[in-house]
């Protein structure tokens, strides 16, 4: 069973290959000249979606193609290269020249995910009876557009995370001049209301303590990109222990939700060779 349809897989790998230096079938330090062969890239890459989509283990995955320790030692060495973030940025560019980020509206939330694993971001969760969980800080444009992210553990508070969250938007160029930065009622706090005016964001703060539908603010966007991220099941319960490994596989997830988003919004405006016969 494929993890994602042609549509969606293709253009991903054209431009995830372009982005891997040239490396020869041969290892060249071999002294007769001869060694097995390099596994393929796009062998490591589709393992890699399956991984994401499906969170199975590595040696679950693993079959007479590639091992696991193939997986794990090309993953390492994509993130090195910084590939998985390089993609990212090219998808956010991509999708601001053709339909454009809706930057004027910014959205953050946090979100609480199961971490059995534990690891370097991992603490006890206020919500799974201790167990260990993994917090992130993520923050989207006025569509849902995920920008960027910041890991912490489950037992942090939301506070501290605003500002190296807004931090993200440093990378993404020219910014309007008029920003609204929408955040539910947990970060209702003079601290973030200072951070803000430092910053020159206006915030649109939900109030303790008052009810109000989800569409009150346009917070609602933020939350079903987490919920666009958490059908990725291995973010949902993450067994990775390295922050490295499970940036890379949040920034393989924000790609794919991009790219999806950038075709399926260009579908009725725009024509190419690949594109679907139908709105996917």
């Amino acid at each position: 069973m494929p993890a994602l349809p042609s549509w969606l897989t293709e253009p991903l790998w054209d431009q995830f290959v372009a982005l891997l230096p040239e490396r020869s079938e041969f290892h060249p330090d071999h002294p007769l000249g001869c060694h097995r062969r390099r596994i393929s890239d796009r062998i490591i890459f589709d393992k890699m979606l399956q991984l994401l989509r499906f969170r199975c283990s590595y040696e679950a995955i693993a079959d007479t193609a590639c091992s696991a320790t193939t997986i794990r030692s090309r993953r390492d060495e994509w993130i090195q290269l910084g590939v998985f973030a390089r993609l990212k940025q090219i998808a956010l560019d991509s999708y601001d020249r053709i339909v454009g980020l809706v930057l004027d509206q910014i959205a953050v939330d946090g979100s609480i995910t199961k971490a059995p694993g534990g690891g370097e971001v991992a603490g006890r969760s206020p919500v799974d009876r201790g167990k260990q969980g993994l917090k992130r800080s993520g923050m989207t444009d006025g569509y849902g557009i995920p920008l960027g992210r910041v890991l912490a553990g489950a037992n942090g508070h939301d506070s501290p995370l605003p500002a190296p969250t807004l931090d993200r938007l440093d990378v993404l160029g020219p910014l309007p001049d008029d920003i609204t930065v929408h955040l539910d009622a947990g970060y209702d706090s003079g601290k973030t209301r200072t951070l803000l005016n430092e910053r020159g964001p206006h915030g649109h703060i939900a109030h303790k303590g008052e009810k109000a539908p989800i569409r009150a603010s346009q917070r609602w966007h933020v939350e079903r990109t987490h919920a666009w991220q958490n059908a990725f099941y291995r973010l949902a319960r993450c067994y990775e222990r390295r922050t490295t490994v499970i940036d890379a596989f949040f920034d393989l997830a924000d790609t794919i939700i991009t790219v999806r988003s950038l075709i399926r919004r260009a579908w009725t405006t725009h024509r190419w060779d690949e594109r679907p016969n139908r709105r996917p």
